[in-house]
This record gives C-alpha cells, structure tokens and sequence, in this order.
C-alpha cells in the first residue's frame, strides 16, 4: 500500500530540518598442504565474486523499513550519517524496531563518489559493510582530497578480509566519475576489463529512478505495510526518533 498524500514529517515540528534539508539539495608446509591452500584460497574468491552484496543492517522482519539513498563524497549525506543514522543503528537498528538498507546513488558531480559506492559493495560481498560503510563516511572529508579510499578500507577491517576486498576490487581501477585515477590505484597501463561491482550500483539506481530520488540523501520508510512518500535532504535524529516512534505506536 502506497500512500501518496502523506508527508511523513507533516505532524511534527520542522524548523531545523527545513533548514538543513535546503542545504542537501546542493547536494571487500609441503606442497600437499599448500595446493590445499591454494584451492581453499581459490574457493573463498569464487564464493565472493558470486555473493550479492548484503548492503542492510538489523532485522528483516523488523516493523519499520529504512532505505536511504547516499552519495558517499556528498557532505550533507556524510552529516545525516554521523549525526542521525548512526544514532537510529545504534538505538533502533540494533533493537529490532528499523531494519535499514543502504542504496548507492552516486552523483557525478563527486568524482571519487562512484569508486567509494564500488568498496562499499565489495566490503558487502563478504559480510563486512557495516565496518567499511562506517569508515567512508568518518573519513569522507580526508578521502574526497585525492580519492584514496583504501587506506580507511583496510583500516576498518582484517588483513584477511582486506584481500579478499580487494581481490573483487579488480577490474575497477579506472573511475569513471573523474579524469583522474584515485591515488591508491595503479594501474600499469593494462587493459581494464570493467568493474563487477556497478551491476550492484546500477540497480541500486534504477530503483532511486521508480521513486524519483532526485538529491542524496533521500529516504523512502515503509511501516506495517504502508510505504510513505520519499523524504529528501537531511533530518535530526530526535525529530527522526519521535516520527518512526509514532509509527511503531500506530
């Protein structure tokens, strides 16, 4: 059920929001044992190239739905991530009473926007989003200089894990949202033979296009059912908290 006459914010005290939410508009020891290895090591990759990127935190069957659609190198999507999400999966997410997902919407206005979308699905492939997400947006300012985003990549996780990210990280050294390569990639003058990792970010798109997402971040909530329309630009965590309270009383 889709109600389309409803803003979702409409019975509650805006002052704050109607100012930042204008604001947002400018907006992965013999040779028995090492074959073993190698075949182990051999699996691993092909379980993760075939994994769909789990981009959601909390319970499925949780009451309330949360999509929010993000531009990672977009200042106003990195200010309602520190300053409300992370609040709500600290509160709500980990309760069970919001079940949150993640859609990529880079803009090609952030040159490095598309590259982070791109570590944030490989990090997904193998369960590891949460810690990566989280690292993108704590260091966005730092990363948006030169685009190295893979220092606070391995940083948010184990060496191990960092290999396998950056094992499905291959075939997307070249960004197509700049002229310039990210300083943490290499690429040797060999052929680039397209990233994997943009059938994920391209349907995350396509979805935004249904809704229309037309600026980051925008959130589309839905609650015992009933999908509320999309809400665009940035949103304070206690205004936030009493809105999805006041559906879970419903």
């Amino acid at each position: 059920m889709i109600r389309r006459n409803f803003h979702p914010f409409s019975g509650l005290i805006l002052p704050r929001f109607a100012v930042v939410g204008a604001l947002a508009l400018i907006c992965g020891a013999g040779i028995s044992a090492q074959t073993h290895a190698r075949a182990q090591t051999h699996a691993v990759a092909n379980s993760d190239a075939a994994t769909a990127p789990v981009k959601s935190l909390g319970n499925r069957n949780a009451p309330i739905t949360m999509e929010v659609y993000s531009d990672y190198q977009c200042p106003s999507c990195g200010n309602f991530y520190e300053n409300t999400l992370k609040y709500m999966i600290q509160d709500m997410v980990a309760s069970g009473q919001v079940y949150f997902i993640h859609r990529d919407f880079p803009l090609p206005m952030h040159p490095y926007s598309y590259m982070a979308a791109r570590w944030a699905n490989a990090a997904a492939k193998i369960g590891k989003f949460e810690a990566v997400d989280a690292a993108l947006w704590d260091n966005q300012q730092a990363w948006s200089v030169d685009g190295n985003i893979e220092k606070f990549v391995a940083a948010a996780v184990g060496q191990a894990d960092f290999k396998r990210i950056k094992k499905l990280m291959e075939g997307c050294e070249v960004n197509p949202n700049a002229s310039v390569k990210p300083a943490a990639f290499k690429n040797n003058g060999q052929e680039d033979h397209g990233c994997a990792l943009d059938a994920y970010i391209e349907q995350d798109k396509l979805l935004a296009k249904q809704i229309p997402v037309t600026q980051t971040p925008t959130s589309v909530i839905t609650a015992k059912s009933q999908r509320y329309p999309a809400m665009p630009g940035f949103v304070t965590w206690p205004i936030l908290k009493q809105f999805l309270a006041s559906l879970l009383s419903q």
